[in-house]
């Protein structure tokens, strides 16, 4: 994909930001975020079979999704805290292999000139422990694979 994940991982604070930029209006991938039905079809790196348990996308809403393997399930749940449609969520991520170890994720929707837009991603963890844990389990990969598979959605649904 032309459209790389920059992700930014700093020394001593447990954080980190990414960037990706996307071929498509903020409103689309904003949408794709908040759809069960498109988010479902990205989430997460190639090779995965995901199931959504819950997803509802609105100020208090929980959601819980699996994604399979050869057998092994690895589970994640949030919370959606704030959400304003095609700018701006606020949510939780926890991977459930790692109890009480939660993000609060920022995520930002920009529109940019073109058609194209910008994602902006800022999420916090409890302690650098558990952000370096995340980007060692093979965070980065992930988050890019499934960045490339929405571009690709939404190349499919505007064809």
């Amino acid at each position: 994909m032309t459209n790389a994940l920059e992700v930014t991982v700093p020394d001593g604070v447990p954080y980190i930001d990414y960037v990706r930029e996307f071929d498509y209006p903020a409103r689309e991938v904003f949408r794709a975020h908040v759809s069960p039905d498109s988010y479902v079809q990205w989430v997460g790196p190639e090779g995965l079979d995901t199931r959504i348990d819950a997803f509802e996308a609105t100020p208090g809403g929980s959601y819980r999704f699996v994604q399979s393997e050869g057998g092994e399930e690895y589970a994640f749940r949030g919370v959606f805290h704030n959400i304003r449609a095609d700018e701006f969520i606020l949510q939780t991520f926890e991977f459930e292999g790692y109890p009480d170890q939660a993000s609060l994720d920022y995520l930002r929707f920009e529109d940019l000139p073109d058609g194209r837009s910008r994602l902006v991603g800022h999420s916090v963890y409890p302690s650098v422990e558990t952000r370096d844990n995340f980007v060692s389990s093979g965070m980065e990969s992930g988050m890019a694979e499934g960045y490339d598979k929405l571009e690709q959605l939404l190349a499919f649904a505007t064809a």
